[in-house]
């Protein structure tokens, strides 16, 4: 297939870059919503598939592991064919796919039809920054991919606000069946709006055998975190997921190391703005989306709150990122990212510190969840924005795809591990809290790791070096 190009009368009109941007926002906010709109359905989810919480948890991990696993690899295929091209096919794999998980009859089906959905998602993020970072002027990329960002982490963000009102409103597979008009509006706006791809690498074949080896290493960490509670630490299942994690992770790097087309050019990681910035990225996420899972079970069973309310103090999170995130963006084109991302993680850690102090829900919690946004939207605009700028333009589909990928793992390892930590913090094996101060003691432990993992996050941002943003001012887009 060939890309089509854009309209004339699109092309020629000065502003056409942010049509770019605005219609990668639609799947940015998308892929990220889909993410994490289940979390607060997984207590329902539970209880109508009678699973236990390390099972039901599969719901969220089989849509970030796919998203994890194949964003890269998509990433470098779009650097050789299009990124239009895979951008606006991607939408129409994630339509199919949450048609299919709004009407799944069981567990394990829901779970599959979450992988193809999650593939879907692949498509559409391993694009979106690199297609900003093709058709914007090179002054405006830091407040260009504030914008992205903000729609990213919102999508994120509000998931959980979102599903508790779509379950209140109509049950569990309402929040699928949200997400295909919206997908058809992006599908649209995608064929329209975006331009064809310049700087196209050169096709080679694709490392399946790294795909492979990668998508094995995650499974088996992923398993053992979920089910280590359930089934016992010692047992052989889970050092088997354990030891599974170590030999193909191992194999893994061999592979990228020694083959002439690696699925992820690992060469990049040697420029320290970029390896800085992902791996404070990736332990930004976590944060979040750890605070993201707990918080719903904690409202539920110690503030006996419904759904719905649950959902309206969870949105206070999204809105201060939102505020926050394009003055980042835009602040970072003239001080560079290293202020602004370890300023974003200490104000994380600290709102992450005074929730395990004083556990309560009420307008305490509001502020707290407030200064949690504000920081991370700080963080993430900045980041995102020095990381493909540090990365060479043949490159920046692998590039944005190993951005997306390390968002997704962060995500699902914020799912496993603060799971793990709460369900240890509640004593109990299947993560079912024995009373209202039980859930409370589980929050406590959680909020204590979720600030280490900022303050983690901040030395890493740190890193980086007091730089400017910056970007090739050849990258430009045709029509």
């Amino acid at each position: 297939m060939v890309e089509s190009k854009r309209p004339d009368s699109i092309a020629r009109k000065p502003n056409a870059h942010w049509y770019v941007v605005g219609t990668v926002c639609v799947g940015a906010f998308m892929g990220q919503l889909d993410a994490s709109i289940v979390v607060l359905a997984l207590p329902v989810l539970r209880t109508s598939f009678h699973s236990s919480l390390g099972a039901v948890e599969w719901v969220s991990l089989a849509y970030l592991l796919v998203l994890v696993a194949m964003v890269t690899a998509v990433g470098r295929f779009a650097d050789m064919v299009g990124r239009k091209l895979l951008y606006v096919y991607g939408f129409g794999i994630f339509i199919i796919g949450t048609a299919l998980c709004a009407f799944a009859p069981s567990l394990i089906l829901l779970d599959v039809f979450r992988v193809l959905q999650g593939f879907g998602a692949a498509m559409l993020q391993a694009n979106s920054v690199a297609l900003i970072v093709q058709a914007m002027p090179p002054t405006k990329l830091g407040k260009a991919i504030g914008v992205q960002g903000a729609a990213q982490a919102l999508g994120l963000s509000l998931g959980p606000a979102v599903g508790g009102f779509l379950l209140v409103l109509g049950g569990w597979r309402l929040i699928f069946l949200v997400n295909i008009p919206a997908g058809l509006l992006g599908m649209a706006l995608g064929w329209f709006l975006l331009p064809r791809s310049r700087h196209l690498a050169q096709r080679e074949p694709i490392d399946w055998w790294g795909i492979a080896t990668f998508v094995a290493a995650i499974s088996g960490l992923l398993l053992a975190l979920s089910f280590g509670n359930d089934t016992g630490w010692l047992s052989p299942q889970i050092l088997a997921f354990f030891a599974a994690a170590v030999v193909f992770g191992g194999l893994f790097i061999h592979r990228e190391l020694h083959t002439p087309a690696p699925m992820m050019q690992l060469s990049l990681f040697k420029v320290a703005p970029f390896s800085a910035g992902i791996s404070s990225g990736l332990l930004s996420y976590l944060a979040l989306f750890g605070l993201l899972l707990v918080l719903p079970f904690y409202l539920k069973y110690s503030g006996h709150e419904s759904s719905a309310q649950a959902g309206l103090e969870l949105i206070v999170l999204p809105v201060a990122l939102g505020i926050a995130a394009p003055f980042a963006g835009n602040l970072a084109d003239r001080i560079g990212a290293q202020p602004l991302t370890v300023g974003g993680m200490v104000l994380l850690a600290g709102s992450m510190v005074a929730i395990a102090v004083h556990p309560v829900t009420g307008i305490v919690l509001l502020v707290e969840l407030g200064v949690a946004g504000i920081g991370l939207g700080m963080f993430t605009p900045p980041n995102n924005a020095a990381i493909m700028g540090s990365a060479p333009r043949e490159h920046s589909g692998m590039a944005s795809g190993v951005l997306n990928m390390t968002r997704g793992l962060g995500t699902s390892l914020g799912v496993a591990m603060t799971g793990l930590i709460f369900g240890l913090a509640l004593g109990a094996g299947a993560g079912a809290a024995k009373s209202a101060s039980d859930n409370t003691h589980g929050l406590v432990a959680a909020a204590i790791f979720l600030a280490v993992i900022a303050v983690a996050a901040a030395g890493l941002a740190g890193l980086r070096g007091r730089t400017r943003l910056n970007s090739d001012p050849t990258l430009t887009a045709e029509g």
